[in-house]
């Protein structure tokens, strides 16, 4: 079925739902052609300020200068098995697990690696679980695969609400799926919360006579302040499985490289790996960038620099603070996610735009009344954005 614009209808209403990040594109673009770019605070985009490492661009400069036979030929859909070894040592190395290139399989990007899980595990009518509130495109990437998106309730300061979930599963949940640190909060689930999640899903899957998989979507694994870990899936339920990718760690997003990691000790294991390696090709991913993995697999465990994050979080909120706005300090991630002092976000969002500050309604993320702020810009950007703040805030 179309529509009179010719495109296909549930296209046409997943345009209708994205607006708001669109809006904030235009938006963006018309202020900075009046104002200058300078003037203009964006805080809309999660795209990361920092440089890669230099460990990152010395190991793409040596992936490219190597001439190996086939470099740029086609590999296994699961990508180079000795990329994917890397990747299982150092998972195995953090985590405390063992598992091995037989559960790695190289995606592009988290957002690929997303679309290959669920197009494993879904049948028509199967229900996605989310907190809210949570990334934008995860209700498309279910809706690509025959799923349902459906959202349960957090708590106040956005952790898991486990009485909430148990309510909210039933005979057509087939993935409950998780983003900690969470897009657009900063929240990281406590250990705690996420072992009692996988007690959760087990006693659950044994009632309703089918597995639901927990599905941890980590690309802000490495991203965490203040000394917190984030938990270990694996450890908490058999039946989990992550997807994540280098965008954030190695601030490389346009690069699109990422990863799956199947839980060894998964009931299907072997069948999930086949499945998404099928999946990887019949999705029209094929395989990773081959590039990308020579690069990425050489520099296992190197990362940005979290601490100037933890900077610009400071700065941030300090401001936010003394203007009067009510938020949680996020653990991890680089977004702050305040309570609008209207109830009606988008108009204190048009509010801040006079002031040319951007950010996105909490609308986009399932949760309305609250707005988010992506500090991944210079220093210079948030502190001069302040003021701004400040008299946006004093009108009401």
């Amino acid at each position: 079925m179309t529509n009179e614009l010719g495109i296909a209808a549930h296209l046409a209403e997943s345009i209708e739902k994205s607006s708001w990040i669109r809006k904030m594109f235009e938006e963006g673009a018309r202020l900075k052609s009046i104002h200058g770019t300078e003037k203009v605070f964006d805080f809309s985009l999660g795209n990361p300020n920092l440089s890669a490492p230099e460990l990152f661009e010395c190991a793409l400069l040596d992936a490219v200068r190597r001439k190996e036979p086939g470099a740029h030929a086609y590999m296994p859909n699961a990508g180079y098995l000795s990329v994917r070894k890397s990747v299982a040592d150092r998972i195995s190395m953090e985590r405390g697990v063992d598992i091995s290139a037989n559960e790695i399989i190289m995606t592009c990007g988290a957002a690929g690696g997303l679309n290959v899980v669920l197009k494993t595990l879904l049948n028509p009518g199967d229900e996605v679980l989310v907190p809210a509130p949570f990334f934008v495109e995860y209700s498309f990437y279910a809706q690509n695969h025959g799923g349902v998106l459906k959202t349960v309730p957090t708590r106040p300061d956005f952790t898991l609400d486990i009485e909430a979930i148990s309510a909210a599963i039933n005979e057509k949940t087939r993935v409950f799926l998780i983003n900690s640190p969470n897009n657009p909060t900063g929240q990281v689930y406590s250990k705690e919360s996420v072992s009692e999640l996988g007690r959760l899903l087990k006693k659950k899957s044994d009632e309703i006579g089918k597995i639901i998989y927990l599905l941890s979507d980590e690309p802000y694994f490495k991203l965490v302040y203040d000394d917190l870990e984030v938990p270990d899936i694996f450890s908490a339920y058999d039946n989990g499985i992550i997807t994540t990718s280098y965008s954030k760690e190695l601030s490389i997003p346009g690069e699109r490289i990422g990863y799956i990691a199947i839980n060894p000790r998964a009931s299907f294991k072997d069948l999930l790996s086949e499945g998404m390696i099928l999946s990887n090709r019949i999705l029209g991913f094929v395989n990773a960038p081959a590039l990308m993995q020579r690069a990425v697999g050489a520099i296992q465990g190197a990362a940005v620099d979290v601490g100037a994050y933890a900077k610009k979080r400071d700065i941030l909120c300090r401001g936010l603070s003394d203007a009067g706005y009510e938020f949680s300090i996020p653990s991890g991630a680089f977004y702050v996610f305040p309570k609008s002092p209207v109830e009606n976000e988008i108009e204190f969002v048009k509010a801040l735009q006079k002031e040319l500050i951007l950010t996105v309604p909490g609308s986009g993320f399932g949760c309305p009344g609250h707005f988010r702020i992506a500090y991944c810009v210079s220093d210079d950007v948030i502190e001069r954005s302040l003021p701004g703040f400040k008299r946006a805030m004093s009108m009401y």
